[in-house]
């Protein structure tokens, strides 16, 4: 009878809708973190789940890893398989912000970094939110939206939908409004989220939200997480302590039909410095399917770069018509370097790839024994680049024969080395700055900063150099001078809040960095001690990406976290140009000549500006 009563429901109304079905929502479980009980916590929650009759899946938003190393997802894929019931779970920032393989563990672990499944009638939608190897705002992946609206275009428009992410759908996200646009043209019940670590009410325009508790004791005893019950008519949110009680709803979304009004204003980017430059042109634009990560390289008529699923693109420089593409085994994050016809870069799928400038047909591949997320740099026929098994590798760029290795690393190399003075210098997240011998190999030093933290590692920035003293910057909010030849420190300085972005002047008279605040600042390079020279008023805004600046005939560009991309004359501290591309985390650009640069974006832009 009830079989029946479903049917004729679905036969009048198109879809039905179960009663009184539970789920457990569990998140932020960060397996590895530095207290040692997350795992304890998620395995008495696992327990607790595997102890109760009535919940019928578990659905886990993020953050399930500290770091995102391989040893944790593994840890962490252990506890959460011994679940007896179905789950289906996201990555958070921490899966992927640090991730020593730009989340291709995560996948390769769980299967997937995003989800459909349907539910008694609710199809429920989950995708990844990144960020991805770099440090900026959250962001849904363009392959995600690319996927999310192949997933609507096959959705009823009356279905229910319950939307799962990590972030909340708000300008945490950079991307935010690709999600709540596209929601509320459907009948979205409600979007659950974790990344507060406490239990929130929310309104994402209009669709209800809720934010869950972390699964971690915090300082309580123990864990805990959120047992959903979704009846006809109300979804009921309520607090479980593991083993020991469910608490009285804290959270109630009512459920039915949506009509989410289409003529409230709400918060979008705001595009309108781009009418106050109009020096400055887009000569032309390409949207990649998926996150770009990586600066874009561009020789002899094209432009190349990959993207966040394996795919690499070559566009050309006049056009941007797509002129070739190669297809690796996942994700890059390794900005392409050319060496003769050959461009050179490394992929997420463990090897290190030369493909055919003019064709983009493979000549040859370096296999190594993880993940390649570093940048190359070619110099005399040699390729330097950094990976995530470990090792530093020397390869002869022609055949990509491996000429030397050094194996001391513990922790991914994720940026591009410096060539200087017969040194390799690069840093890893193992907390060292390293310099090795560039024809050998073997060490000449390495240098940490004395924090226990390894998220303090100068990992991201671009080290510059100048009269044999080596300057970094890093997530401690210092700038380091070190002794290129020994290693030994000369000073450092936390007088302007530098993060991971850096430059050096033409001239070698300053060192550039961007602060997390509204300014670019320059000290006056020297080994005796830290002279600020000037700071500059910009304007961007809170900024934390890996941006690097890039001096060229008298003008300094970088870009920001909201793909805002300044040119500033250094000299007279005045703004050239400013020009915003999308929302998203502008790569380190490519100036190409005086009047033009390359600039990509995390969500997959690429355009050639004029000026």
């Amino acid at each position: 009878m009830k079989n029946l009563l479903a049917l004729l429901l679905v036969m009048q109304f198109g879809v039905a809708f179960g009663q009184n079905f539970k789920f457990a929502f569990v998140t932020d479980t960060h397996i590895g973190s530095p207290n040692g009980a997350a795992e304890e916590d998620l395995e008495r929650t696992v327990e607790d789940i595997n102890a109760q009759s009535n919940l019928e899946f578990v659905l886990l938003t993020g953050d399930i890893t500290e770091m995102g190393t391989d040893e944790e997802i593994a840890r962490a894929k252990d506890i959460i398989g011994k679940l007896n019931i179905p789950f289906y779970v996201i990555p958070g920032n921490h899966d992927t912000g640090w991730s020593e393989s730009g989340g291709v563990s995560f996948i390769k672990a769980f299967g997937y970094d995003k989800f459909v499944f349907e539910h008694e009638g609710y199809k429920f939608i989950g995708t990844a939110s990144g960020p991805y190897v770099r440090m900026s705002d959250g962001h849904i992946p363009r392959d995600a939206v690319v996927w999310m609206d192949s997933v609507l275009a096959a959705t009823p428009k009356d279905q229910r939908i319950i939307n799962v992410n990590h972030y909340p759908l708000d300008n945490s996200l950079d991307n935010w409004f690709e999600l709540t646009d596209r929601l509320k043209r459907y009948n979205t019940q409600f979007s659950i989220c974790g990344h507060g670590h406490r239990n929130k009410p929310y309104d994402f325009e209009g669709i209800p939200g809720v934010m869950g508790r972390s699964n971690l004791r915090a300082k309580d005893e123990v864990g805990g997480y959120n047992i959903v019950t979704i009846s006809q008519d109300t979804a009921y949110f309520a607090e479980r302590t593991p083993g020991v009680k469910t608490d009285r709803p804290w959270r109630k979304v009512a459920l039915g039909d949506r009509d989410y009004p289409s003529d409230i204003p709400y918060e979008r980017p705001d595009f309108s410095v781009n009418s106050q430059y109009d020096q400055v042109t887009v000569k032309w634009s390409y949207h990649s399917d998926a996150n770009v990560i990586s600066t874009p390289v561009e020789a002899k008529g094209k432009v190349v770069f990959g993207n966040s699923v394996g795919k690499v693109e070559a566009l050309s420089s006049e056009s941007g018509e797509v002129l070739w593409d190669f297809q690796t085994g996942a994700g890059i994050f390794s900005s392409p370097a050319v060496h003769d016809d050959l461009v050179i870069l490394g992929s997420g799928d463990g090897n290190i790839y030369a493909l055919g400038l003019g064709q983009g047909e493979l000549v040859w591949n370096t296999p190594t024994e993880a993940s390649v997320l570093g940048s190359p740099v070619v110099k005399e026929g040699v390729v330097y680049i950094g990976g995530s098994d470990g090792k530093f590798r020397a390869l002869d760029a022609t055949d990509g024969d491996v000429l030397w290795e050094f194996s001391g690393l513990e922790g991914p190399v994720v940026s591009k080395p410096l060539l200087y003075e017969g040194k390799v210098y690069f840093g890893a997240w193992d907390k060292h700055l390293y310099a090795l011998d560039s024809d050998s190999g073997e060490l000449a030093w390495k240098w940490d900063n004395g924090s226990a933290n390894r998220m303090y590692s100068p990992a991201m920035c671009v080290p510059v150099a100048h009269e044999e003293v080596v300057y970094i910057v890093a997530p401690d909010r210092y700038i380091t001078a070190l002794d290129g030849a020994t290693g030994a420190e000369l000073w450092r300085s936390n007088e302007a809040t530098v993060r991971e972005s850096i430059g050096i002047s033409a001239n070698g008279k300053w060192v550039y960095g961007k602060t997390m605040n509204d300014e670019i600042v320059a000290f006056e390079v020297g080994r005796a001690s830290a002279k600020l020279a000037w700071r500059m008023h910009c304007g961007f805004g809170y900024e934390h990406v890996p941006s690097m600046l890039i001096e060229n005939s008298g003008a300094v560009y970088f870009g920001t976290k909201n793909s805002t991309v300044y040119s500033v004359d250094p000299v007279s501290r005045k703004i050239n140009w400013v020009h915003k591309i999308d929302n998203s985390m502008a790569n380190t650009v490519n100036v190409i000549n005086d009047h033009s640069l390359l600039v990509a974006t995390m969500d997959g832009k690429v355009e050639w500006l004029e000026f």
